[in-house]
């Protein structure tokens, strides 16, 4: 029988949801800056060296993305997520170069039911990503909508 998912009641202010591990590799950031943000310094190694990043470095979008998949894996995919309504807050503080292991944790910091969809509940969260060494890569806060249980057939 499948795990229940997770609804709006399940995300309590406090409760922290772990992210990751994911090590980056310097082909992924380089397929990737190929695609999206092809900036010499998140295309070679010496490009990044040049740079004030010190050497071959993720682009702060494909980090981004690397932590949207991170949150996916830990409770996205198994909620009832509706969605967000925008990103409050995003900081690469600190280059994600190749090789580095990122972990993090998604923070409940707030929840409220929406007035204009009461079948739905808004939940806040703040985000943190380090590095192996214990250094922030980013930060950001959003908020992420969630069914109400009892109220998935709700129109």
């Amino acid at each position: 029988m499948p795990s229940p998912k997770l609804h709006f009641e399940d995300f309590h202010i406090g409760r922290v949801f772990e992210l990751g591990p994911k090590t980056v590799d310097a082909a992924e950031i380089i397929e990737f800056a190929t695609e999206f943000d092809p900036q010499p310094m998140h295309l070679s190694e010496q490009a990044g060296k040049a740079s004030i990043l010190g050497g071959l470095s993720a682009s702060g979008w494909h980090t981004s993305s690397m932590f949207m998949r991170m949150m996916i894996d830990s409770y996205l995919l198994s909620s009832v997520s509706e969605g967000a309504p925008g990103i409050d807050v995003m900081e690469w503080k600190k280059p994600v170069l190749a090789g580095d292991t990122l972990k993090g944790r998604s923070t409940v910091t707030a929840a409220r039911a929406m007035r204009s969809r009461p079948h739905i509940g808004i939940v806040t969260f703040s985000h943190e990503l380090e590095n192996q060494r214990g250094e922030t890569v980013l930060r950001s806060e959003n908020a992420i909508m969630f069914r109400i249980r009892g109220e998935e057939n709700a129109a």
